[in-house]
């Protein structure tokens, strides 16, 4: 974005104001228009696949046209007319690429995924040539080798600095033929990593086990075999039951199913995805990647990929993470394996003949536990959370906290019709932003939960331009006579996303590229898990937990096993989470060039920490899309790391003896969420909470404080 200059100096001259931008360019292509939607929303109703090719060739042309302009201008260069008018240079092409990089996440077809997959290596060809700018980037490198003289404030100067860093991570200093290489891998790698996901998400939507015995589903809850019926039968195959690797389906199968031959099916099914020697297989695709990752950190002078990527985290070295990781591996190993111990113990007072606890047995015999030990049936737990009492309570919390106003808008253009649309206010009813949100699976849609941004907040001509964001969930659909009821880690997820989307809405910067969630992975998640706390606090439940049917609120007593059995499990979820973490700072830690052997890789990591054959990773290597098609490489600590931060900074709530404090929520806000990446993430912290976290709380929430 270009801003007025006043806004940026004190004072200024017109050597000071940045170069008039390229214009776009006419058509009917309504990339290349005003949206003239309400609040500025992608026109989804009249955008075609046909429009996207144009449009990126056309971002693309724009952004180096703008470049060439900042390049020769005849004016020295300052942080106005280099950095600012550099960070304003792509609006088109930042206007296209979100809204084709959320619909390919959240509502893709075949055409845009071959889309995705050609236009991919175009994308990285196009970085490389703005970020392997030399007479860019000696403009660039005027202006921060004499930053004293421009006066900047801090949010300035932290633009400044991470421009400058871009250009030297990317390789701006290296010779001609390393930057040819260089080039070639990161293309290669664009195309690998887009590859990966369209696998998985092939995989996810192939993979079926159909039942036509009613015997086979003894055990279900009904809310399980009606959604298996309705999916059976959208499928051509009424009368039958039909079981997908999707959570909703997959999950409770696993949990609940008495057909143990089943439940390793369904399990192996989950286990073994894109790693079945065909067309969907991912082992070839994963080895490459980690080796040409390696051969990229090498190029750039850095010890490995690990290396490279968290410079920029809070946790800054790979040792830190793996110190950090290994010193909770031990007591989380521990639980693990008293609770396969206490299952093992179960196993062989129901079972008629002896058998050995297997990883597709440990969720069902965890519920088996957790219902004789705390006498506590999860499914006893979902009447209280229908879907819109929980985002009714979400709202609620947020109005509590912040004192935010969701209006929903019918009027809007939806990307996909189970969308919906809410205007978002602040107490004193000025517009925040607008938040899209949409909740259950389907084919057209990758796995899991994610926030994302249609638009980031920012400011232009002094006024502040106001986020949309969007939230994407796969939660358990409603049936025939029955709404959607979630689970409580539906309900987490819930709250998890929303606090992410928080942190895009109350976005407070100049700076696009330093607004919302632009902050290390490693502190991103804060926002996030911060809300979870809120989740399941009695003070909360009783604001949004009723039954569906009666209205009532959740009975104490049904609180209280929750709260007793909340540590339940604990070693399992931290150990499967743990696994995962270790095996992607494995990959990234390498060394080698040479492509490894994905499955023998993953095996010997898993041994040499003493993972029990009952637990798998949470993700294994052929369908860890977080690490190889999801931005988290070297990165997937970032979960338990930032639960340090979040563990932490909700104690202070529960210190003040009121969990909705709006004081402690307004310091929160104005130092954490309102700031963007526009400062070092732990003086951001200490800002807020007064010292740095202490990992205490986080043992104690995951009662791993032996």
């Amino acid at each position: 974005m270009i801003f007025a200059c006043t806004l940026m100096l004190s004072a200024c001259n017109e050597a000071d104001l940045p170069p008039a931008q390229a214009a776009w360019p006419e058509g009917d292509n309504p990339f290349f228009h005003e949206y003239e939607t309400p609040f500025n929303v992608p026109p989804f109703d009249r955008i075609e696949v046909g429009h996207y090719m144009p449009a990126f060739e056309a971002g693309m042309k724009n952004q180096m046209e703008n470049i060439e302009l900042i390049i020769n201008q005849t004016a020295k260069p300052t942080f106005v007319n280099t950095i600012e008018a550099f960070d304003g240079s792509g609006e088109l092409l930042t206007r296209v690429r979100t809204v084709f990089s959320c619909l390919t996440s959240a509502n893709t077809n075949e055409e845009l995924e071959q889309l995705n997959a050609q236009i991919s290596p175009v994308l990285s060809k196009h970085f490389d040539g703005i970020f392997m700018n030399k007479a860019l980037f000696e403009r660039v490198k005027t202006v921060y080798d004499n930053k004293s003289a421009f006066k900047l404030d801090g949010e300035q100067s932290k633009l400044l600095d991470e421009t400058y860093k871009t250009f030297i991570r990317s390789g701006i200093n290296l010779d001609d033929d390393k930057q040819a290489r260089l080039r070639e891998v990161n293309e290669r790698l664009s195309t690998l990593t887009v590859k990966f996901g369209q696998n998985l998400l092939a995989e996810n939507n192939r993979f079926q086990l159909v039942i036509d015995k009613k015997s086979d589903l003894a055990g279900l809850p009904e809310s399980s075999i009606a959604a298996a019926a309705a999916a059976a039968k959208n499928k051509g195959m009424e009368g039958k039951w039909l079981f997908t690797l999707h959570n909703p389906s997959a999950l409770p199968f696993l949990q609940y199913a008495d057909n143990r031959s089943l439940r390793e099916k369904i399990y192996k099914g989950y286990t073994n995805k894109c790693d079945h020697s065909d067309d969907l297989d991912n082992n070839a695709t994963a080895a490459e990647i980690a080796a040409l990752r390696v051969e990229r950190a090498e190029l750039l002078g850095y010890a490995n990929h690990a290396a490279y990527v968290l410079e920029e985290s809070m946790a800054k070295t790979p040792e830190a993470v793996n110190k950090f990781l290994a010193e909770l591996w031990t007591p989380a190993l521990a639980v693990a394996k008293n609770e396969a111990e206490q299952m093992q113990t179960l196993m062989n007072e129901v079972s008629n003949n002896a058998q050995s606890l297997e990883a597709w047995d440990w969720q069902y015999y965890a519920e088996k536990v957790r219902q004789a030990k705390y006498k506590l049936d999860a499914e006893a737990l979902r009447p209280y959370f229908k879907l819109e009492n929980v985002r009714d309570g979400i709202f609620t919390l947020c109005d509590k906290l912040y004192g935010l106003k969701f209006e929903q808008i019918s009027e809007i253009p939806l990307y996909h019709p189970e969308a919906v649309a809410y205007q978002v206010k602040n107490s004193d009813n000025s517009q925040l932003g607008l938040l899209y949100m949409e909740f259950h699976p389907r084919e057209s849609k990758r796995s899991g939960a994610w926030m994302t941004s249609y638009r980031k907040e920012s400011y232009k001509d002094g006024r502040r331009v106001a986020p949309v964001i969007s939230i994407v969930c796969n939660f358990t659909r409603p049936s025939a006579d029955t709404p959607a009821l979630l689970t409580a880690d539906e309900v987490e997820t819930f709250f998890h996303e929303f606090g992410h989307a928080l942190h895009g809405l109350m976005a407070n910067t100049k700076y696009y590229s330093l607004s919302g969630t632009s902050v290390p992975r490693d502190f991103v998640e804060l926002p996030s898990q911060i809300m979870e706390n809120w989740a399941f606090e009695p003070e909360m439940l009783a604001l949004y937990a009723t039954h569906y049917q009666t209205g009532e609120i959740i009975p104490d007593e049904l609180v209280k096993k929750m709260d007793e059995a909340s540590k339940f499990n604990q070693g399992f979820a931290t150990v499967e989470y743990l696994a995962a973490s270790i095996l992607d700072m494995n990959y990234h830690t390498l060394s080698d060039k040479t492509l490894p052997n994905v499955v023998e890789f993953e095996k010997a990591g898993m041994d040499a920490i003493g993972l029990i054959r009952q637990i798998a990773p949470r993700y294994r290597s052929t369908y860890f899309q977080h690490i190889f098609s999801g931005g988290y490489s070297a990165g997937y600590y970032s979960y338990i790391w930032a639960e340090v931060l979040d563990s932490d900074a909700f104690a202070k709530f529960k210190e003040s003896g009121d969990i909705f404090n709006r004081e402690i929520a307004a310091s929160f806000r104005k130092n954490i969420l309102e700031q963007g990446g526009t400062k070092d993430p732990m003086e951001m912290y200490k800002a807020f909470r007064g010292a740095e976290p202490e990992v205490k709380h986080l043992l104690k929430k995951r009662g791993l404080d032996l």
